[in-house]
């Protein structure tokens, strides 16, 4: 009998071009959550090296909290995920809508 088996990738590409593996990802204790940290965490879910239900877990966070972030970088890159710009942004995407 097969049995189904999950098939992962040793590493990914990360925001800024680097390989990310799993030693390279955030500490699960992390409190403060800079633009990188952010970054490296939604391409390891987008590249498969974690899955959204055990980064929310991992790093107890909200399925909002990481949708917001993964909305942010795919509209506007590793930028989107400046607190101090996130209005900025989110007013130009609205923009580009009406047009």
């Amino acid at each position: 009998m097969i049995e189904n088996q999950k098939i992962r990738p040793a590493e990914v590409i990360g925001p800024l071009g680097e390989a990310l593996t799993l030693d390279d990802l955030p500490s699960p204790k992390t409190k403060r959550w800079v633009v990188r940290r952010k970054a490296e965490v939604v391409a390891a879910v987008n590249g498969g090296l974690l899955t959204l239900d055990e980064v929310l877990e991992r790093y107890n966070l909200t399925l909002e909290e990481f949708a917001s972030w993964q909305r942010s970088v795919d509209r506007s890159g590793m930028q989107g995920l400046r607190v101090t710009r996130i209005q900025h942004y989110r007013d130009l995407y609205e923009r580009q809508l009406k047009y």
